[in-house]
């Protein structure tokens, strides 16, 4: 009898031993699709880092809205400004004639000169028309700050005359004050104009009272103005007489009195004198009060 061991093939053994290799095999597969796998889904080196984002275009109709509004923004900020002013012809002609009168700088002009410039260039102007140009030339602000700075008339040859009266430099210093109170309505320019108009009080030669009934008007506001610069006037002559009677007092030279209070010699000396002067000038006669004094140049803007 033989065998069934060795008779018959042990199947299961064959089987087992091609089975080996074969899940070996099918292991090593296994691995190596694995590790291909992983190396598919693992980004390359370069692509870790990511590229700088580029910017996307647009659309079509947001980039003209956006030109649209960049394209607004001069205009509206161009609104505001006024379109300048076309010079009268007239005026032009003046300057080409008269520089130093009607050019760069302002100067007062005599009374009369209308008349004057008619009768000297008939043909270059007419009436009407260097009337209209002549008044545009006296309200300017330019013109009305050469007449509240007291400054000499001059006639067509550019000679120097009688200074502007203190009425008219008066009313030129109210119109100018007028004017910058329009463009400035927040600030409080009335101490800036009480201080000019003490200023023309003293340059005008008058005494303060004579000058208080010349520029009297019908406007409370204007006479209280003046009589606030008549005031602060008077508080400063009551300044300089004390500092006179301390000097006279004290015995001492001007050298030696300003260095006795801390002050200035060259302006000791001329408050000295102030002082003096005032004490010498007679005192002021009483006036009838003359009635209200209108401005007697141009007054509009």
């Amino acid at each position: 009898m033989t065998d069934a061991s060795t008779a018959a093939p042990n199947t299961n053994a064959r089987n087992a031993r091609r089975q080996r290799p074969d899940l070996a095999e099918q292991l090593q597969q296994l691995k190596n699709g694995a590790e291909a796998s992983a190396e598919q889904q693992q980004p390359p080196q370069q692509q870790q880092q990511r590229p700088p984002r580029e910017k996307k275009p647009r659309p079509q109709g947001q980039g003209q809205q956006s030109q649209q509004q960049q394209a607004r923004k001069p205009q509206a900020q161009q609104q505001p400004q006024r379109a300048p002013r076309k010079v009268n012809p007239v005026l032009e002609r003046l300057f080409e004639l008269y520089p130093q009168l009607f050019g760069a700088r302002f100067v007062p002009l005599k009374l009369g000169v209308y008349e004057e410039l008619i009768a000297r260039h008939p043909e270059d102007f007419k009436a009407e028309d260097l009337k209209i140009a002549m008044g545009q030339h006296a309200r300017s602000t330019r013109y009305l700050e050469s007449v509240a700075a007291g400054l000499a008339r001059h006639d067509l040859d550019g000679n120097a005359l009688d200074p502007v009266a203190p009425e008219h430099v008066h009313h030129a210093i109210l119109e100018l004050h007028r004017r910058r109170t329009h463009r400035n309505p927040g600030e409080d320019l009335r101490p800036q104009l009480v201080a000019r108009i003490a200023k023309a009080i003293e340059a005008s030669g008058l005494d303060r009272e004579a000058y208080a009934v010349l520029v009297r008007s019908r406007d409370a506001n204007n006479n209280a103005v003046v009589d606030e610069a008549l005031a602060e006037l008077a508080q400063q002559a009551a300044k300089r007489e004390a500092l006179l009677r301390a000097f006279e007092a004290s015995g001492r030279t001007e050298q030696e009195f300003a260095e006795m209070y801390g002050m200035k010699p060259g302006e000791v000396a001329r408050t000295l004198q102030h002082a003096r002067a005032e004490r010498q000038a007679p005192a002021p006669s009483v006036a009838e009060p003359a009635a209200p004094v209108e401005p007697t140049e141009p007054a509009a803007d």
